[in-house]
């Protein structure tokens, strides 16, 4: 069962459930600021899996575990060619700073302005206030969700559904 959902209508149902992108879906493309002056977006690892990590904020005390967390697993990803994006509506500047403090080795997303726009796209964003759900989201080198996780805002999620889904990826045959 490889067919891929229609991602607008898929998007368009979110919006009025409230729920992040399923697995089966196209991934929303996206280009967002790293830093001031540079942008990463998602088809610049086309043909490699990829993690995304949305979070609330920088500097919360959970938002720091969790990013702490996985980049003590950066070497555990690596282990499937995977990379790992975190994605807040925080500013570049911000990033800077928290990821310079808790020297995470991970590009950090400002999805800032528009404000939530990504965020939105993937039906992560909490409109109640104006931050992004603690949604996890993996990626197959096709652009293809395999798997995705919406937290409650205030649990970190661990990893172990990550490499769950990493390591279901790598033992299935190619071309599905």
């Amino acid at each position: 069962m490889s067919a891929s959902l229609d991602t607008s209508a898929v998007i368009a149902d979110i919006r009025t459930m409230n729920h992040v992108l399923p697995a089966g879906t196209v991934a929303p493309e996206f280009s967002l600021h790293t830093t001031p002056d540079q942008r990463v977006s998602l088809s610049d690892f086309r043909g490699r899996p990829v993690v995304l990590a949305f979070y609330p904020a920088d500097w919360s005390p959970v938002c720091g575990d969790q990013m702490g967390l996985y980049n003590e697993l950066l070497d555990e990803f690596g282990r499937f060619d995977a990379e790992l994006l975190g994605i807040s509506v925080d500013g570049s500047w911000c990033h800077i700073a928290f990821a310079h403090d808790r020297k995470l080795r991970f590009p950090l997303l400002a999805d800032f302005e528009p404000k939530g726009h990504v965020a939105k796209l993937y039906g992560a964003y909490r409109e109640e206030d104006g931050t992004s759900e603690r949604a996890l989201f993996v990626i197959d080198a096709s652009g293809v969700i395999r798997w995705s996780y919406c937290s409650p805002v205030g649990v970190n999620p661990g990893a172990d559904g990550i490499l769950r889904a990493l390591e279901n990826m790598k033992s299935e045959p190619a071309n599905g």
